[in-house]
């Protein structure tokens, strides 16, 4: 008696490479939008998480120019309670600088530091980091590469 075999099935599924992704190029206004949102969204831009080759060890993101970094807005009483923790490696060295001097000092480190901590903490998460472009102002010098607009809803 013979035994019929049963027809071999090969599922693949599709893991991207770094070579072949494209990465589009992306302008985001920071102006009156809520901070946690917009980190949020950039985040799952910059991960590739919106794109559907989405592969966890690749690099599939897209680069991020975010303008208007000093006129986003936060919820509640964030403002008020928001510290910035920095250790300088000495004894006694551990400060905390409140929101409002980080913002007027450097208004684009809010964002990158709230972006940051939502991407992965390894060597493929500062990578990402580094497609991350936030600029104070309107102007941003990245008009060569034609970055496409992108509607944040917050």
């Amino acid at each position: 008696m013979k035994v019929e075999e049963m027809p071999k099935c090969r599922i693949s599924s599709f893991l991207a490479k770094n070579g072949n992704v494209e990465q589009r190029w992306l302008h985001v206004d920071a102006r009156d939008k809520v901070l946690g949102r917009l980190a949020t969204r950039i985040a799952t831009v910059l991960m590739g998480k919106h794109k559907p080759q989405y592969t966890p060890h690749v690099d599939t993101g897209d680069f991020v120019v975010v303008t208007n970094a000093n006129k986003f807005k936060l919820t509640g009483n964030k403002a008020n309670e928001m510290k910035y923790p920095r250790y300088s490696h000495y004894p006694g060295g551990y400060k905390e600088i409140p929101f409002h001097t980080v913002m007027k000092r450097y208004p684009e480190r809010v964002i990158e530091t709230a972006v940051r901590r939502m991407l992965p903490k390894n060597a493929l998460g500062r990578h990402m980091l580094e497609k991350l472009k936030v600029y104070k102002g309107e102007h941003h010098p990245h008009g060569a590469q034609k970055p496409e607009p992108m509607e944040i809803n917050c």
